[in-house]
């Protein structure tokens, strides 16, 4: 059973991980957004390629665009947020109840 315990938590830790990183680059996006940076720039190229998909589907589904200003980052941000809270401290909690 402890090694069950073990593949949870490593599951948890890389969840949690993937979650912070796909935050920090919605938040990167956000920021090129103000600046209008160069489009054609290989890494506002990749942050557009690694959100939009996300985005798009929110946008759908929940239109919060006030004033010119674009909401579903914010919405994205906080669901990723909630995930980190709800999902990935509960698989920390069950791994510790398989030690």
């Amino acid at each position: 059973m402890f090694i069950v315990g073990n593949l949870i938590e490593g599951l948890a830790l890389v969840l949690r991980i993937l979650l912070d990183t796909y935050w920090w680059i919605i938040l990167a996006r956000v920021v090129v957004s103000w600046v209008q940076a160069d489009p054609y720039n290989p890494i506002v190229r990749f942050l557009h390629a690694a959100t939009d998909p996300l985005l798009y589907r929110v946008r759908r589904l929940f239109p919060m665009n006030f004033g010119g200003i674009d909401f579903s980052p914010m919405l994205v941000m906080l669901a990723i947020y909630f995930l980190e809270v709800a999902l990935v401290k509960s698989l920390y909690r069950l791994s510790l109840s398989f030690q």
